[in-house]
C-alpha cells in the first residue's frame, strides 16, 4: 500500500514538473504580448463610453423634434454631399440621442449625422481615433494580416497558462488550502509576490479562461465557423453567399427607398431592429441588413439579411445558418467583452483583461532571481522518475487517463462559464458556449495527433525508432474528442433556446 502511495506521489511530482515547464516557457515566450493584448482589451470593454467622452460632439445630438428615419437622414446628407459615397450606415439603439454614423470606405471616413435634422456633426478617419488605435493593437498588434494570428495564438497560450497555473496552484495537502487562497501578511516581499501570483491567477481564472478562449475563436473566426458548419452538416459556402448576392437589375425599375428595405427586413425577422445597413456598391448590388433582437444591442439574436434593391426580395439570410453557428454569431463578441450581462460582467471582463499583465510582472519577479542563480551553478543530472508502474505503453491505458483529464477539463470549463455569468444571473449560456467554442480546438488537435502518429508509424517504425509520447498524445486527443463530441451532440439536441 505504501509502495502504491509513493508511486502516485512520484506521478504527481512528475505531472507538476511537466505543467511547470509549460507554464514557465510559454509565459516567457508570450507573456509580454498577452499583457499588451489584455490591457487594450480592458480599455475596449467600455470603448463606446470612452469614445463618446473623448468626442462628445460626434456621438450626441440634443433636440426635442422626432428622429428622422434612416431614409430621410440619408437623403438630406446626399443632397448636401453628393460627392460622398455611403457604403455603410450604423444606427446605435441604446441612446435616444445617439448620432447615425455613415462610413465612406474610399476615404476611410466616419461621418456623424444628427438624427434630428440630418446635419453633419463631424467627420474623422475611422482608423485614427483613440479607440480604433487601441482596437488595432488588441486585434493585430499593428501588424497587417499576420498580427491577427499572432494575437490568436497568444490567446491560446493564455488559455494553456491558465489551465497549467490551476494545476500548479493545487496544494499538496488540503490543510494548506488557506495558504494558497490568501496573501500571507507580514511575509517577505518575495513571498508576498509569490502569493499574489497564485491568488490573482486562481480567482481570475474563470474570467481569464473565457476571455482567452473567445479571443482565440475571434482571431480564427473563419475556420472556427467553417468547423461549426461542417459539424452541423452544412456547407460554409452559405456565409460567402451572403456577401456575393446580386440584385436583378432592370432599367425600367427604380430602387426601393431605404425605409422600405428596412421594413421588409424587420418584418422578415420578427421583434427586431436594424443596427446597420450595407448599401449596394453598383446597380446589381444588394442591401445587407445587420439586425438585432429589439432592445438587446449588445447581446441576443443577431441576423444578417440580404435583399434585392429593386424588388425587396430576400436573397439570403443568416436564418439558414445552423443553430450553433447562429449562436456563435450572436454570443462570441458579447462573451469576449463581457457585454452579455450588462455592467457587472463588463467590469469582470475589464479586470480579467488587466490580470495577465499583473501575472506577467509577478511571474517575472519569481523567475528572474532563480534564473540568475541557476545559470552560475552546475546543473545537476536530471533524475528520471520511474513511471513504469503507472504509464504503460498500451493505448487503452493512456486512453483511460485521457478520459479522466477530459472530464476534469469539462468540469472546470463549465464552472468557469457559470462563475463568469453568475453575477448577472446568466449562467447556462456561458457554460454551454465554453464547450461549443472548445470543440473546434479539440477537433483540430485530434487531427494533428492523428497525422503525427501516422507519419511516426510510416517513417520511424520501419527503422525501429519510436516516440512513445506520440502514442500517449494520440490516446489523450482521442479521449478528449469522444468526451467533447458527445457533449456537443447532447447540447445540440437538448432544445436549448441559446442555440
Amino acid at each position: 500500500m505504501k509502495k502504491r502511495s509513493n508511486i502516485f506521489k512520484n506521478w504527481s511530482r512528475h505531472q507538476k514538473n511537466w505543467y511547470g515547464k509549460w507554464h514557465l516557457y510559454l509565459g516567457i515566450i508570450a507573456g509580454f504580448i498577452i499583457a499588451i493584448v489584455g490591457i487594450t482589451g480592458s480599455i475596449l470593454t467600455f470603448r463606446d463610453e470612452i469614445d463618446a467622452a473623448l468626442n462628445p460632439k460626434l456621438f450626441k445630438a440634443i433636440s426635442e423634434t422626432p428622429k428622422l428615419s434612416l431614409q430621410e437622414a440619408y437623403t438630406i446628407f446626399h443632397k448636401q454631399h453628393p460627392e460622398t459615397v455611403v457604403n455603410y450606415l450604423y444606427k446605435p439603439s441604446d441612446a435616444p440621442n445617439a448620432t447615425y454614423i455613415f462610413y465612406d470606405y474610399s476615404s476611410e471616413k466616419q461621418i456623424f449625422i444628427n438624427p434630428f435634422n440630418g446635419k453633419v456633426c463631424g467627420k474623422r478617419l475611422y482608423e485614427s481615433g483613440f479607440i480604433n488605435v487601441v482596437m488595432d493593437i488588441h486585434t493585430s498588434l499593428f501588424i497587417p494580416k499576420v498580427g491577427t494570428y499572432i494575437v490568436g495564438i497568444a490567446s491560446l497560450i493564455l488559455l494553456i497558462l491558465t489551465i497549467s497555473g490551476l494545476r500548479l496552484w493545487i496544494p499538496k495537502k488540503w490543510r494548506q488550502l488557506k495558504d494558497v487562497l490568501t496573501v500571507k501578511k507580514g511575509a517577505s516581499g518575495k513571498r508576498q509576490n509569490y502569493d499574489w501570483h497564485n491568488v490573482l491567477g486562481f480567482y481570475s481564472s474563470p474570467v481569464v479562461s473565457m476571455l482567452a478562449l473567445t479571443g482565440f475563436c475571434i482571431s480564427f473566426y473563419l475556420p472556427i465557423v467553417a468547423i461549426m458548419f461542417a459539424l452541423s452538416g452544412k456547407n460554409p459556402k452559405i456565409v460567402a453567399d451572403i456577401y456575393s448576392m446580386k440584385s436583378h437589375y432592370s432599367k425600367s425599375v427604380s430602387a426601393l427607398p431605404l425605409d422600405s428595405i428596412v421594413k421588409i427586413g424587420t418584418t422578415y425577422v420578427s421583434n427586431s431592429e436594424v443596427m446597420g445597413v450595407a448599401f449596394p456598391t453598383d446597380s446589381s448590388g444588394s442591401y445587407r441588413l445587420d439586425i438585432s433582437a429589439k432592445g438587446m444591442s449588445q447581446t441576443g439574436r443577431r441576423e444578417m439579411v440580404v435583399l434585392d434593391q429593386y424588388s425587396g426580395k430576400i436573397l439570403a439570410s443568416s436564418t439558414a445558418f445552423p443553430n450553433v453557428a447562429q449562436g456563435v454569431l450572436s454570443w462570441m463578441m458579447p462573451l469576449h467583452y463581457g457585454t452579455f450581462g450588462g455592467e457587472p460582467t463588463r467590469v469582470l471582463a475589464l479586470i480579467g483583461g488587466l490580470i495577465p499583465a499583473a501575472l506577467f510582472v509577478t511571474g517575472f519577479v519569481i523567475w528572474w532571481p532563480r534564473w540568475k542563480k541557476q545559470r552560475h551553478l552546475q546543473r545537476p543530472e536530471k533524475k528520471r522518475i520511474d513511471l513504469s508502474h503507472i504509464i504503460k505503453n498500451s493505448f487503452f491505458t493512456n486512453l483511460k487517463s485521457g478520459f479522466k483529464y477530459a472530464f476534469w477539463m469539462v468540469a472546470v470549463s463549465v464552472v468557469c462559464g457559470i462563475v463568469y455569468g453568475l453575477i448577472s444571473g446568466i449562467v447556462i449560456t456561458p457554460a454551454a458556449y465554453v464547450i461549443v467554442f472548445t470543440v473546434p480546438i479539440v477537433l483540430v488537435n485530434f487531427i494533428i495527433a492523428l497525422v503525427t502518429n501516422v507519419l511516426h508509424i510510416v517513417v520511424f517504425l520501419p527503422f525501429k525508432k519510436q516516440f512513445k509520447i506520440l502514442y500517449r498524445y494520440f490516446a489523450f486527443s482521442s479521449a478528449f474528442l469522444v468526451v467533447y463530441g458527445v457533449l456537443y451532440f447532447l447540447l445540440m439536441n437538448t432544445g436549448l433556446d441559446i442555440f
